[in-house]
């Protein structure tokens, strides 16, 4: 009989997103956390619609092993939403057994019928013919494989063997667990479901990575995603990739040279459509004028306000400079005149680190941009 379920991983619900500046108007913070939890029901939608009747969810379901009771319920209420569909929870190394044995305690006490932890190393009878072999983390850094047990398993002769587990098959994060990239043939599986890698990555025709649905930075460059997996005694597993997060998480780099219209260059680069949605992080590079990068600073805290989240970074973006844009900031040899010049030798002395160069030559941008602004009043 052919099973077909979503496979996902890294929710993450109760996130806090502390790296990421709240603007003094806006609530970035509270809307990512938000997301996380809407994504639960775009994850019931896409099962719906493809006639999956099962959501593997491969670990770190939670960001800590003690999330409020609040975020715990309102989550499992959210699945229990769906009762045609069954939720398999996989404890994951940020809410690991050891440390998060509360959270499983209560979760086992308050999921709705359809919402099943997986606690044990345990086969599974999921029906259909297939059967769920799951792999719990114990401990947030073991370092050991999660999977070993995968290979002594036991299932019903003929019945599709689906793994379930969290962790590297090279390390991608602190956790020290790494799978056997084999693993499939060594425990003869017909799908292993990992989670840990927040973005899609296929290791074999059986083993993948789904990523977190919903992404948390700046790595991926797509929105989040689930599988939508169909599989049938005997063949390879049907795997589609279904895109369902809410924001984009978007980094590139900003290539400019002396003369050209930077804020131009910025604009030409920037989503002309969907910015509410977007967290984008830009890497100024090459070199440009005092007045042109002037003009690109300006021009990036008029795009800002825009995007759920927008920062240029500066600090590989070298500053040319001449005499004509000292005039700009003082012609009459005054203080700021003086200052200009102290910052443009600094900027130029070998016997400074590269850092303290660096620092003169922002110095003296932010002075350029300060006067100007200063005379356009």
């Amino acid at each position: 009989m052919t099973i077909r379920f979503l496979h996902a991983s890294d929710l993450h619900l109760g996130r806090k997103f502390a790296s990421i500046p709240q603007p003094p108007d806006g609530n970035v913070r509270g809307r990512l956390m938000e997301a996380r939890h809407a994504v639960i029901g775009r994850l019931a939608t896409a099962a719906e619609d493809r006639a999956a009747k099962h959501v593997l969810l491969a670990g770190d379901t939670f960001d800590t092993a003690t999330p409020s009771p609040s975020l715990v319920r309102q989550a499992l209420a959210a699945m229990g939403e769906a009762p045609d569909v069954t939720w398999w929870l996989l404890p994951g190394n940020h809410d690991n057994l050891r440390d998060a044995e509360p959270l499983w305690e209560m979760i086992r006490a308050t999921a709705p019928a359809n919402v099943h932890p997986v606690t044990r190393a345990e086969p599974i009878e999921m029906g259909s013919g297939a059967t769920l072999l799951p792999c719990p983390v114990a401990y947030r850094a073991s370092g050991s494989d999660p999977t070993e047990a995968l290979v002594t398993m036991p299932s019903p002769d003929g019945n599709l063997r689906i793994g379930l587990a969290h962790g590297g098959i090279t390390d991608f994060t602190e956790s020290g667990e790494v799978i056997a990239p084999d693993r499939d043939r060594s425990a003869r599986l017909d799908y292993l479901a990992l989670g840990d890698w927040h973005g899609r990555m296929e290791v074999s025709a059986r083993v993948h990575y789904a990523g977190s649905p919903e992404q948390d930075r700046f790595k991926h460059d797509r929105r989040g995603s689930c599988l939508a997996v169909s599989l049938d005694p005997g063949g390879l597993p049907d795997v589609e990739t279904v895109e369902i997060g809410q924001f984009l998480w978007t980094e590139a780099e900003l290539p400019l040279y002396p003369g050209q219209d930077a804020a131009a260059a910025l604009g030409a680069l920037l989503p002309s459509t969907g910015r509410r949605d977007i967290l984008m992080r830009l890497h100024a590079t090459g070199r440009a004028g005092l007045g042109d990068r002037a003009a690109l600073e300006q021009a990036a805290r008029n795009a800002a306000p825009e995007f759920a989240h927008f920062e240029l970074r500066t600090d590989r973006l070298g500053t040319q400079y001449d005499a004509g844009d000292l005039d700009q900031i003082d012609r009459e040899g005054g203080a700021l005149r003086l200052a200009a010049e102290a910052l443009v030798a600094d900027a130029e002395t070998e016997e400074l680190a590269a850092a303290d160069r660096d620092a003169a030559r922002d110095a003296l941008a932010r002075l350029y941009s300060y006067v100007r602004e200063g005379a356009e009043k």
